[in-house]
């Protein structure tokens, strides 16, 4: 059974948190489950090419095993971003730190908690 079915929730639902390097700084992007990055638009609104961060890196700079990466609880401060097709949903599922925990929260109330700021670089 896959996430989305176990919690009752579309696929775009489950809001991934891709650990990404852009230029020379680490950020953070949550985004729909079944969203895709689109360079262009990383490029215009991250201010250059994203490339995924390798997974110990990633391990290290949030505090999170891969798979369980979410912008809560950074081992190291990092800019957070929200992709703005997540406004879609009254509810996103994203992981909370673990590969066996997740929670369900209002998008809009997660980009609050975590100072995130909103961008449109995902198809």
């Amino acid at each position: 059974m896959t996430l989305a079915a176990e919690w009752n929730i579309a696929p775009a639902q489950i809001a991934k948190t891709l650990s990404l390097k852009v230029g020379d700084r680490n950020v953070l992007l949550v985004a729909c489950g079944d969203s895709r990055l689109d360079n262009k638009k990383v490029r215009l609104d991250l201010g250059g090419k994203a490339s995924m961060l390798a997974p110990e890196t990633a391990a290290a700079l949030t505090g999170h095993p891969v798979g369980g990466v979410c912008p809560f609880g950074l081992a190291t401060p990092l800019p957070v971003y929200f992709d703005v097709r997540l406004k879609a949903y009254d509810d996103v599922v994203p992981a909370a730190g673990s590969t066996h925990a997740a929670i369900r929260i209002n998008p809009l109330r997660m980009a609050e908690l975590v100072s995130a700021t909103w961008v449109d670089v995902c198809k």
